[in-house]
């Protein structure tokens, strides 16, 4: 029984949950903030019907009217879509006010696995995960999804995380915070548009199965926090890293020279990428966010046995 009183359960979602069957989360930042409407409602509505052809249950999450949804219905997937910009991007710090003030929220990495756990559910699949940004060491910019993968239960599957930050710096953060990240297989993190990031992962796990043992285990032994599960994106559909690389690069300066910063950042950064890119870049992170929930349906699937 849901005994939260901001949190409604959709029923198809609550059913699969009570009878113990697989339930994969997917947060809603992706389609605010991710990409113009209507790709980005047909991106989502794909992304739920990769995961229920893999046998799991769709719970996209979001605030709307400051109710905490874990589990959209497609009307309120496209109002999302539709609104675009205008729903505010909603870390663990906006909660509370967009609660108390009725507000809608697009949740990022760290509020979908809050409301996740809220809920009971124990996977989320993402596209890539925040981390420590470049110069962190004099603006500590860093993303609190590092922060929420270190205090809450739940297993997110993503492509790495995006070249755009120091992804040393974060790897660091996570080994301090006690995270294990986990490499399906492969032994080096992958950096999202591209496979290899020239960074070791703490193990390589070769198939669902072994992930879901890891992280039960994790849970049975009351062990604080998530576990971070990253899946290269299919080769197909990876980049050029010198391509992807060099767009990087351009982005961040631009950022700095316009003074860019906070949650700002990320969105300002893909969408530069993206245009110097000539929409390649939005090519492959859907691919691999549908690559993520194949994986993660498979691993709630086995998490469920």
């Amino acid at each position: 029984m849901n005994l939260n009183p901001y949190l409604d359960i959709a029923p198809e979602v609550k059913a699969a949950l009570d009878a113990g069957k697989p339930v994969v989360a997917l947060e809603s930042t992706i389609i605010s903030h991710g990409m113009p409407y209507p790709q980005n409602v047909e991106t989502a509505l794909n992304v739920e019907r990769i995961i229920r052809e893999n046998g799991a249950v769709p719970a996209t999450i979001a605030i709307i009217g400051g109710r905490l949804k874990a589990g959209l219905s497609e009307e309120e997937i496209t109002y999302l879509g539709k609104k675009g910009y205008d729903v505010i991007k909603a870390s663990r710090r906006d909660l509370p006010v967009l609660v108390a003030r009725g507000d809608d929220g697009a949740t990022t990495v760290a509020t979908t696995m809050i409301i996740a756990e809220m809920a009971g559910i124990r996977v989320f699949a993402t596209g890539g995960i925040g981390g420590v940004h470049r110069g962190a060491e004099t603006t500590m910019d860093i993303s609190a999804d590092l922060e929420e993968l270190a205090q809450t239960g739940v297993l997110v599957v993503c492509a790495g995380a995006k070249s755009i930050l120091d992804l040393g710096l974060t790897l660091e953060y996570l080994e301090t915070k006690g995270v294990p990240v986990i490499g399906y297989q492969t032994e080096e993190l992958p950096a999202f548009y591209t496979r290899k990031s020239g960074f070791s992962v703490d193990y390589r796990l070769d198939a669902p199965e072994s992930i879901a043992a890891a992280f039960r285990a994790k849970l049975d032994m009351g062990l604080k926090g998530g576990m971070l599960v990253t899946n290269p994106i299919p080769e197909e559909y990876s980049m050029d890293p010198e391509v992807i690389n060099k767009a990087i690069d351009d982005a961040v300066e631009e950022a700095k020279r316009l003074g860019v910063h906070g949650k700002q950042t990320t969105p300002f950064l893909l969408a530069k990428i993206k245009d110097i890119t000539g929409g390649d870049s939005l090519a492959s992170n859907i691919r691999l966010v549908y690559n993520n929930a194949e994986l993660a349906a498979k691993i709630a699937g086995n998490l469920a046995k």
